[in-house]
């Protein structure tokens, strides 16, 4: 075979930005995204032209910002809840199978689903090679019954997670937590 630059993955390590006290800040935040446009050159561009290697941030979401979300949709979230993050086959059966899944988890966990969101993205910046591959991005909204600690729910968010992702769903890839 002759060579094929298409085949060709790379990275390049990672960096981090962040307040030295631990204080949430959105200059922080711009901060990051500007050092990331700066990263370009370092990173490997796919032979679409368009599709990187994948870069993004790790951030904390304000509570504010999911109740907001939550409110807007008529939902009611608890003291404590949780919000997971999915990455789902775009076939509607699957993903439905998968939602079908990690509903029957988290209830078994006494936990209750208050609802799903589909994540906002923008496909029209993404590459070729990129949008093949492209997950279905959804959001699942969960309350905890009332008096639990925090600490109680995310045990049981991650006894619940452990079992998703040791079902056939989440054994063949079309359920990424």
């Amino acid at each position: 075979m002759l060579y094929d630059k298409s085949l060709e993955r790379d990275n390049c390590g990672f960096g981090l930005i962040a307040h030295i006290e631990g204080e949430p800040s959105h200059k922080v935040v711009r901060t990051a995204i500007h050092a990331l446009a700066r990263m370009q050159h370092r990173g490997a561009i796919l032979a679409d032209g368009k599709t990187g290697d994948g870069c993004g941030l790790l951030l904390q979401k304000p509570d504010r910002f999911f109740r907001i979300v939550a409110e807007e949709r008529g939902w009611r979230l608890a003291k404590n809840y949780a919000v997971g993050m999915l990455f789902l086959n775009k076939d509607p059966e699957l993903a439905k199978a998968a939602r079908r899944i990690v509903e029957e988890e988290l209830q078994l966990e006494t936990l209750s689903i208050v609802g799903w969101r589909d994540v906002p993205t923008n496909e029209g910046v993404l590459g070729e090679i990129a949008l093949s591959s492209l997950p279905r991005i959804e959001q699942i909204f969960v309350n905890a019954p009332a008096g639990w600690r925090p600490r109680d729910m995310e045990r049981r968010l991650f006894i619940a997670r452990r079992r998703i992702e040791k079902t056939p769903a989440g054994r063949q890839g079309f359920l990424r937590l």
